[in-house]
């Protein structure tokens, strides 16, 4: 008989995934398979893939391999020595995006806290090759933290991305159980850092919920982000990948998502976007031009003012 916890922590019913394994899914994974590239929504085994590649047809590009040199114990990413950097990646990667059309394209990477840059010189070639063969698709890069090397994050955001994307992923008490080797302030400063840097270029992070926070944690978290000039706020729930990973320890419902994203949206951010089956990269092409209207609509009513 099941335990009372097992029974509350049972998946609900809008946690379902409809799969849909269509022309474009199936296109999409042989192209990745004949590019020999990656993606985070295979594998980070994002519940949306199956609407991302089948109906939206986007994908979110993963650079410089597929073994992480860290151990989050949220993610599903393969942990050990990566592999040499593949410096024909940036060009298999900006052709794959022409012959996809995306008119927004998400690039992330896994932590490759074994190269002397992070892989930042990757990143801003791969940008750089993206916009040769793409010129009107707009560019967001999602990286990990670089140690906190800002030579390294300066090298990435001269590249210019359309949108800069850090997640800091969990409540500053959960962090140092949730995330390995990075630390709830550094994704701040790094956040902070690139505003700086180019303050013309939106930001965004993200918070996975369902880990043991509090909701005035959340709420705390939401300010520590504006505090540090975030445009845009993702909220999504934490799905255990596999037994080995870190518990869910709350499924909140859509309701309870609605609020949060309300809340976000009266603190102040430019756009905020939450549901159970919210991700970083999930229907990103919206969230930056949400952000975009938002910015343009703060200017003129500053012009009106004046």
């Amino acid at each position: 008989m099941a335990t009372k916890r097992e029974e509350i922590l049972r998946k609900p019913e809008w946690l379902k995934i409809k799969l849909n394994t269509n022309k474009n899914y199936t296109d999409l994974k042989k192209m990745m398979r004949a590019e020999n590239l990656h993606t985070v929504c295979e594998e980070a085994r994002c519940p949306n893939i199956h609407e991302c590649w089948a109906d939206r047809r986007t994908a979110t590009f993963m650079i410089l391999g597929s073994v992480c040199t860290r151990a989050c114990r949220f993610c599903a990413i393969k942990t050990g020595l990566p592999s040499e950097v593949d410096w024909d990646e940036p060009r298999r990667i900006a052709e794959s995006v022409k012959k996809m059309n995306l008119k927004h394209v998400v690039i992330t990477t896994v932590a490759r806290d074994d190269l002397r840059d992070g892989g930042a010189s990757v990143y801003a070639e791969t940008i750089k090759r993206v916009r040769e063969e793409n010129p009107y698709t707009t560019v967001e890069v999602l990286p990990f933290d670089f140690n906190g090397n800002k030579e390294n994050i300066k090298l990435l955001m001269d590249a210019k991305p359309d949108i800069l994307n850090h997640n800091i992923e969990t409540v500053e008490r959960l962090t140092p159980r949730v995330r390995a080797k990075a630390k709830y302030d550094r994704s701040l400063e790094m956040l902070r850092y690139c505003k700086e840097l180019y303050p013309d270029i939106p930001t965004k992070s993200s918070i996975m919920i369902g880990l043991g926070e509090t909701e005035e944690e959340i709420l705390q978290t939401m300010d520590d982000l504006l505090e540090n000039q975030v445009d845009i706020l993702t909220i999504g729930q934490y799905l255990q990948p596999t037994r080995k990973h870190i518990k869910v320890e709350k499924y909140y419902s859509p309701l309870e998502f609605g609020k949060l994203r309300k809340i976000a949206m009266e603190k102040g951010f430019k756009h905020c976007q939450a549901g159970p089956m919210v991700r970083s990269s999930y229907h990103a092409d919206e969230q930056v031009n949400a952000a975009a209207r938002a910015r343009q609509e703060q200017g003129e009513a500053l012009l009106e003012r004046e």
